[in-house]
């Protein structure tokens, strides 16, 4: 199973405002099939609490910040993600959990699939199980 990592985007600086991107197979390890965002997340509350089968991600704070906690059953990893030029990777089987939103913060959210309820793991005792038989 493949470990989570931080991701540093392009960034090209500017008087008039700075720019970054993304592009597939460059930046991230996979075609992008699905793009979405989560934003207006009320204090104290959080995000995820899943895993995927099949889905990768590339999670990229645009604005804000918010935490990545994610563990895969073995390791247990905490991302602090606050720039919009950095962005962690989440391989396929790992759990995730966005927490600790500011004010204002929007997460974009990159993903390798199309959306399919089938490939959502929700509980924890399962998804241990899963990793343990790998």
């Amino acid at each position: 199973m493949s470990e989570p990592k931080i991701i540093d985007l392009p960034r090209f600086y500017d008087l008039r405002g700075n720019l970054s991107f993304i592009e597939e197979d460059t930046h991230v390890p996979f075609k992008i099939r699905r793009v979405y965002w989560i934003y207006d997340v009320p204090g104290g509350e959080q995000r995820g609490g899943h895993a995927f089968r099949e889905t990768s991600e590339l999670i990229v704070s645009l604005s804000g910040s918010f935490d990545v906690v994610l563990k895969d059953g073995t390791m247990d990893w905490k991302f602090t993600l606050n720039r919009s030029y950095y962005g962690v990777l989440v391989p396929k089987l790992v759990w995730r959990m966005l927490e600790n939103f500011s004010t204002n913060s929007l997460a974009l959210i990159l993903s390798s699939t199309d959306y399919s309820e089938d490939d959502y793991i929700r509980d924890w005792s399962e998804y241990i199980q899963l990793v343990k038989c790998l």
